[in-house]
């Protein structure tokens, strides 16, 4: 009866859009045995200019649709979802779900020497302090400064990665950080680790980079071990291990994806997410 073990079931995750493909990435490295279907709000993205009550709505549907392809776990791969929609989304259903803020503010936290931690992300992550409290319920004397970085979602999507253009705006977001001399950074949106080596060319070697989608893909694996959810068996040949969905824009979507995971995605399907 191995068919049927919860342990099977695959792992659900989302994203306002692209950017969750680098929680993807991790949890596929980290644990190959695992199924994964992922959801892409390509239609409704970005989520960081959105309000708190539209962004918990999504995030419902989003969930929503996820359990109709009977996921055993919920990653919300969007710190602006995590931020906003997380709590809510626990308390509503009935599936352990991990956001991708706690594990992130937990290694800043350990990782920082004088204290001073920066923190990159839309406006929405930017606005709720979320990471702020996480990190100073750990660290109480830690100075956190937040700076919102709109124009990286855009131009990570376009795949300006190593473009002149993203390094110049990269500069005018990070020079107020580089004044107070943080000595560590978060990537507290997930498309940021696509240009991580942009923004850690301007911020310098002394400045330690934290990237919550590599920490959201171990606290994953330890919490589906310590549940007994964690897929002790090597998919078989033939089996459809990663299945993609998205609001909008799939042959964009497919053409990213490929450029991210290097797996050779052939289908991504579009969905009607207002739905569910």
């Amino acid at each position: 009866m191995g068919n049927v073990s919860p342990g099977n079931a695959p792992i659900g995750v989302f994203d306002s859009g692209v950017g969750g493909l680098t929680v993807f990435r991790e949890i596929m490295r980290q644990m190959p045995n695992e199924r994964i279907v992922y959801f892409g709000d390509t239609a409704r993205v970005p989520y960081g200019s959105k309000s708190r009550d539209t962004i918990v709505r999504y995030s419902r549907q989003i969930v929503r649709f996820l359990l109709t392809r009977q996921v055993k776990t919920i990653v919300v791969a969007c710190n602006t979802a995590s931020a906003y929609a997380l709590d809510d989304l626990e308390k509503e259903f009935d599936v352990p779900m991990i956001g991708v803020v706690k594990p992130g503010a937990k290694v800043a936290a350990k990782a920082s020497r004088n204290g001073r931690i920066g923190v990159i992300g839309t406006e929405a992550t930017i606005g709720s302090s979320i990471y702020s409290q996480y990190i100073e319920a750990l660290k109480s004397d830690a100075a956190i400064s937040g700076k919102a970085c709109p124009l990286f979602v855009p131009l990570v999507e376009e795949g300006l990665w190593e473009d002149p253009v993203t390094e110049e705006i990269a500069r005018r977001y990070l020079a107020e950080l580089i004044d107070i001399d943080i000595d560590t950074l978060i990537l507290g949106c997930t498309h940021y680790p696509l240009i991580r080596s942009t923004i850690g060319k301007i911020m310098g070697p002394d400045v330690t980079m934290v990237n919550p989608a590599y920490e959201t893909a171990q606290e994953l694996k330890q919490m589906l071990a310590e549940t007994g959810l964690l897929n002790s068996e090597q998919p078989g040949l033939g089996r459809d291990s990663y299945q993609f969905y998205v609001s909008d824009k799939a042959d964009k979507f497919i053409h990213f994806a490929n450029s991210i995971i290097k797996y050779g995605i052939l289908s991504a399907k579009q969905i009607n997410i207002e739905e569910y």
